[in-house]
This record gives C-alpha cells, sequence and structure tokens, in this order.
C-alpha cells in the first residue's frame, strides 16, 4: 500500500494527541487515576511543542496516522508511529520505518513490552535493546549493527547482555 508523508501543521494537534494517548493506553496497563492525568497533561502540552517535528500519514488523501522523528545525540529518536488500526498489518509502518533506517545510521525507539508484534518486527529490522523499565524497552539500530562488541538481546522478556563472537 502506497503511502505520503506529509508535515502536520496546528490543525492537526487534537488527532495526534489522540493518536498519541492511544498508543500509551493500548499497552500502559494498570494506571492509576494520577498517572492517567499527569499523562494527559503531558501529551497535551507536548504535542503543540513538537508540531513541527510530526508528519501525517496519508493513504488514497487521507490521514491514516502520524510519525515523529527526532533528532537524537548520535541518530534519529523514532519517537512515535502510529496507524488506525483498519492500516496496521498492511506493511506501511515497515516501510517507513525501513525509509527511516535506509537514511539514519543510528535511530533509537521505545517499544512497550507488550506490544509483541512491535519487539518482532524491530528485532528483524536489527534493533536491539540497550536499556528496559518496568514495561518498555529503549532500543537501538545502529547501520552494520556490530559496529558494537556488546549488544542487548530480549530473552524471557528482559535484557540479557551479551558479548558478540564475531563482527558481520
Amino acid at each position: 500500500m502506497e503511502y505520503k508523508l506529509l508535515t502536520s501543521s496546528n490543525k492537526d494537534i487534537n488527532r495526534l494527541i489522540e493518536y498519541k494517548k492511544r498508543t500509551i493506553y493500548e499497552y500502559a496497563k494498570d494506571l492509576s487515576n494520577e498517572e492517567i492525568d499527569k499523562i494527559n497533561k503531558y501529551v497535551t502540552s507536548e504535542v503543540p511543542k513538537l508540531i513541527n517535528d510530526y508528519c501525517n500519514i496519508v493513504v488514497d488523501n487521507k490521514i491514516v496516522g502520524c510519525l515523529l522523528l527526532t533528532n537524537k545525540d548520535d541518530g534519529k529518536l523514532l519517537d512515535e508511529i502510529y496507524l488506525e488500526e483498519e492500516y496496521r498489518d498492511k506493511g506501511i509502518g515497515t516501510k517507513i520505518i525501513k525509509n527511516i533506517l535506509n537514511n539514519n545510521d543510528i535511530v533509537y525507539l521505545w517499544v512497550y513490552k507488550e506490544n509483541k508484534k512491535a519487539i518482532s518486527l524491530y528485532k528483524k529490522l536489527e534493533f536491539y535493546a540497550i536499556e528496559e523499565t518496568e514495561s518498555r524497552y529503549y532500543m537501538r539500530y545502529s547501520k552494520g549493527v556490530n559496529s558494537t562488541k556488546w549488544k542487548y538481546q530480549l530473552v524471557s522478556g528482559s535484557c540479557e547482555k551479551i558479548l558478540l563472537n564475531s563482527w558481520k
């Protein structure tokens, strides 16, 4: 399925806020009312600040999702990729991420541990976990993955540090 990425504008803010909340609440479980309130305030204040970094994902002239890619130290942070349900599993997200990887040497992202499909995709695309929290993994892609001797591998729901014996 073909897509276009178009820069977001202020008229997109409410939809982008909604997408961000859906992404969080789909996988963040057992949140207290205080945590939900904190997340809502954060999303409502941060999305407008990043509006110039957001892109709308457009298919057949319809906005079907969003992408947020920002600069991060030595690479890019794939901060958000969201597709409406009916546009998932059609290869759109994979194509977008592959394009990002083709154009950047280092890419980082956070993923919820409950998001097994995304983790599987990221592993296939040669992302590896470098940190974890109770609910999420922080992953890194490096062009020529073995440019570092240390790699984290997802094992039994946790990060296990392993030494690579060979270089690609």
